[in-house]
């Protein structure tokens, strides 16, 4: 039986009393601790292995499929002739990662022949401008600019003019003809 020393103060009639010694509570044998449970005596338990768990991010640049004239028309042919095999179009479909409304859009576009519509087509919203008019605004944009590096040039050049005049440089012939 072990004996573990719990002291207590107590105070009868406002006067400190002489420490009492009180024993452990004794088990009896059946009962156990929650860690004497889950463990045999002495054997540890190691902490179970860490799951492997997938990457959450998602591709941060997902980006839109394109399929060449060829490669449609090519597709198309062979779900044709898989037609006449139990599940052969579905077996296209899963070997070449495409969806059934690919091929009905493809074979829409085939019927009413339009064979531009086979080819990728830009997204997007279309330009509302002529082609021309929007070269034109860039001409004269650069034409703007460049006649304001030459004003620039010309301020440069008169006052390189006067320097020399000041210094009593001798001006070519030609820069002195010039107005």
């Amino acid at each position: 039986m072990d004996i573990n020393l719990n002291i207590q103060k107590q105070q009868h009639n406002g006067l400190p009393s002489i420490p009492t010694v009180l024993p452990d509570a004794e088990r009896r044998e059946a009962e156990r601790s929650e860690a004497d449970r889950s463990t045999a005596p002495g054997k540890t338990v190691a902490p179970p292995p860490p799951v492997e768990r997938p990457n959450p991010e998602v591709v941060a640049d997902a980006k839109r499929r394109t399929f060449t004239a060829a490669y449609k028309i090519r597709i198309m042919a062979e779900a044709d002739a898989a037609k006449t095999t139990a599940g052969g179009v579905g077996a296209l479909l899963r070997r070449e990662g495409l969806y059934s409304s690919h091929l009905a859009t493809w074979r829409r576009e085939r019927e009413a022949g339009m064979r531009q519509g086979l080819t990728p087509q830009k997204r997007g919203p279309k330009s509302k401008l002529n082609p021309q008019e929007e070269e034109m605004r860039k001409l004269r944009r650069e034409n703007g600019r460049l006649n304001e590096e030459l004003r620039k040039a010309q301020i440069v050049i008169d006052v390189q003019k006067k320097v020399g005049l000041l210094l009593g440089w001798d001006l070519p012939a030609d820069v002195k003809e010039k107005p």
